[in-house]
């Protein structure tokens, strides 16, 4: 008898331990890629002009988000998509680009989920959201980081602007002795990425990373990396060496087809980024663990336009130097433009080829995430996203919600959208019911006509969300978070 029950024992054990391995192979790793600056036309898919094969790959054989939002700026949209919350909960440093930490430590994110979830967890980029080390990455989740604590920096050399923050480029807890000078800073983070993919490990992972490109300094010297990329004196409407530097030169002549040496920039740093995006694709591929990795793209927010340069070595001054938008905006603007972006995700065998015309934004990829690994944030972390596995996954809908943005630290910009409805405006103090400006999406995609005056009723049910929302800041965060921050 006595034999029998351990024999049952065992069985029952062996089925357990067995059940368990089941489900840990079931358990994706996450792969979030994050560009920066570009803009909604700067992507193939959405701009014939742009060539961007991997990128257009991945959207065709995954699912589109045909209206996607992010935040109007860098360090704003890095805080809505590993917290779940709209920048506007932390206020202050969270509302704008800043090297000041951007939200309390202990503050729950995607990363510590993942991390507390049993993923290892790993980070390849531009962090941007406290630019020193006692806020580094390793505070929120990561197991590995590497490539810049502060924001934009120098694509070769690798520092951000002259001050505090100029040297930057890290590994875990140390700054690089020399920064890795000489390299073009995308080269490098797809190189760390390819080589966290080949890493053998027994957990899955969860890879983050937020490229600098395709932000200023633009910089793309090719094989003559001792030549910033400058004009050719000999021939102002080229490039110095462009017919040589790969980047310039796609195998359809795409990128040479545009006449404007700024706009070709441009493509040429897009075309640099498209291409490291398919090395990781490829590592994927090649180390068997394609099939089991979902791919999340963004861009971080619209395009920059114009820059006024000097701001790092070899910083070229540029104007209208993106493709043109069929929207009103770019980058800092709560017009479309600045906030509705090109995004995807794709994940071979299990996400359908579909375009998702729901209304989504990046606040929304912590709750997706969520669910799709079977994990219940706190009680008390009130998250502004939903969970979109259901129009990911299935052929669900989303139901209609509210989207809400207020950028910079003086709160100048203000938007609210609902449906095909949405309020806007510019100039500081919060918002009365006579200061909005309404537009109807549907109709009037580019926000060309003001429509308050002959719809009151409207006006007045947006501005009543829009209060619920401030209301929603007033309370910033919860008090153990705030306890965790002080500690």
């Amino acid at each position: 008898m006595k034999t029998r029950y351990t024999l049952l024992y065992s069985l029952f054990m062996l089925f357990c331990c067995c059940g368990a391995i089941r489900a840990q192979e079931k358990r994706p790793n996450i792969v979030v890629i994050l560009s920066d600056d570009q803009g909604w036309a700067d992507i193939g898919y959405n701009n014939p002009k742009a060539y961007t094969p991997n990128l257009d790959k991945l959207a065709s054989t995954g699912a589109t988000f045909t209206n996607h939002y992010v935040m109007p700026q860098c360090t704003p949209t890095r805080v809505a998509l590993l917290t779940g919350r709209y920048p506007s909960r932390f206020g202050g440093d969270a509302l704008q680009a800043s090297n000041n930490p951007a939200f309390p430590i202990g503050t729950p994110t995607i990363s510590q989920m993942m991390h507390d979830a049993g993923y290892k967890t790993y980070l390849c980029g531009k962090w941007h959201l406290g630019s020193t080390f006692d806020h580094r990455p390793a505070k929120f989740g990561f197991d590995h980081s590497y490539g810049s604590l502060a924001g934009a920096v120098g694509m070769y050399d690798h520092r951000y602007r002259e001050g505090e923050f100029c040297v930057t480029w890290y590994r875990d807890d140390h700054l690089i002795p020399g920064s890795e000078n000489g390299e073009h800073a995308t080269d490098l983070v797809t190189r760390e990425a390819i080589k966290i993919i080949n890493e053998d490990r027994e957990k899955p992972f969860f890879l983050y990373i937020p490229f600098h490109a395709v932000h200023t300094p633009l910089d793309e010297r090719g094989k003559f990396v001792d030549q910033p990329t400058a004009l050719d004196p000999d021939n102002p409407g080229r490039w110095r060496n462009e017919d040589e530097i790969e980047w310039f030169n796609d195998p359809d002549g795409i990128i040479q087809s545009e006449k404007d040496p700024e706009k070709r920039l441009l493509l040429a740093t897009v075309h640099h980024l498209d291409d490291a995006i398919g090395k990781i694709v490829t590592a994927l591929d090649q180390s068997g663990q394609r099939e089991n990795t979902l791919i999340l793209f963004s861009s971080d927010n619209g395009p920059q336009g114009s820059w006024a340069g000097d701001a790092y070595p070899n910083d070229l001054k540029l104007t209208d130097f993106n493709q043109p938008l069929p929207m009103r905006g770019k980058k800092v603007d709560v017009w479309e433009g600045g906030i509705r972006v090109p995004g995807f995700a794709n994940w071979p065998g299990r996400i359908e080829r579909k375009k998702i015309d729901d209304t989504v934004h990046i606040v929304d990829w912590f709750p997706t995430l969520a669910k799709l690994i079977d994990h219940t944030p706190a009680t008390e972390t009130k998250l502004d996203g939903v969970d979109l596995t259901p129009v990911i996954f299935d052929d669900g809908e989303l139901a209609a919600r509210d989207h809400y943005w207020v950028w910079n630290i003086k709160m100048n910009r203000w938007a609210l959208r609902h449906g095909d409805w949405k309020i806007v405006k510019y100039g500081v103090g919060v918002p009365n019911l006579e200061d909005w400006e309404l537009f109807h999406l549907e109709t009037d995609p580019e926000e060309a006509t003001n429509v308050a005056a002959d719809n009151p009723a409207i006006l007045k049910q947006l501005h009543a969300r829009f209060l619920k929302h401030r209301q929603q800041d007033a309370q910033r965060t919860s008090p153990s978070i705030q306890n965790a921050a002080a500690q």
